[in-house]
């Protein structure tokens, strides 16, 4: 089936403002593979540079503003965009699992010191899944690469590794989608004094759903083992 390129490769003629302001307190060069990336691929581009903030570059809430930008500009495509956002962090991050993994601790400890290691190692005991979702639901200065990188090197397990990057920045940009889509311009004036607020109802929605999920799992177990 043919799928007309306007679809999938449109993207603003230019950014707004607020959005410049936001690239400008980056490095020329950043700047600039920005601008050609979302100009040329529109939400493919956006998969391309949140892949790169994920894994071996920083380009802090670069990539929250970029789908509220294209959302406000093709609100038809908010899912598409935010989709590509998701999918660029996860294989970013999957990207640096994966060689802490292989390196084990001793890539982490070039990023970390031996009391987080140790704060964030007791955390993964703890639980694995919510170690990894609610860092990738949270805002910039969070240092998300850290747990990232201790889930590789603590051998976390797949799958719940996975689940926890698709949640956690899952809710967080379509969160951003559906404010753009839904209240327009408003959002980001909204989120420029509300930006932390947000971002706790959303770990506070993601805790919620997973306290009811542990009670719906035991409830059904003790069923289980009662039949």
């Amino acid at each position: 089936m043919h799928i007309p390129s306007k679809i999938w490769l449109a993207s603003p003629p230019q950014f707004p403002e607020w959005l410049e302001a936001l690239l400008a307190k980056l490095p020329g060069w950043a700047q600039a593979v920005i601008h050609a990336l979302v100009g040329t691929g529109g939400g493919w581009g956006l998969l391309v540079i949140a892949f790169i903030d994920s894994s071996f570059g920083t380009l802090p809430v670069i990539n929250d503003a970029l789908v509220i930008a294209l959302s406000l500009a093709n609100p038809s495509r908010m899912v598409f965009y935010a989709s590509m956002a998701t999918l660029g962090s996860i294989l970013g991050c999957l990207t640096i699992f994966y060689i802490a993994h292989k390196g084990g601790e001793a890539v982490l400890r070039r990023k970390a010191s031996p009391e987080q290691i140790e704060r964030i190692r007791r955390w993964y005991e703890r639980n694995e899944f919510l170690t990894v979702a609610i860092p990738a639901l949270m805002p910039p200065p969070t240092p998300f690469k850290i747990f990232v990188l201790a889930a590789g090197a603590f051998q976390v397990r797949l799958k719940y590794f996975l689940a926890a990057l698709v949640v956690g920045r899952g809710v967080r940009y379509f969160l951003w989608g559906f404010l753009a889509v839904y209240y327009g311009e408003r959002t980001v004036t909204f989120l420029r004094s509300n930006y932390l607020q947000v971002s706790g109802v959303a770990i506070g929605v993601v805790l919620l759903g997973f306290l009811i999920m542990r009670v719906l799992e035991r409830f059904r177990n003790r069923q289980a083992a009662a039949g």
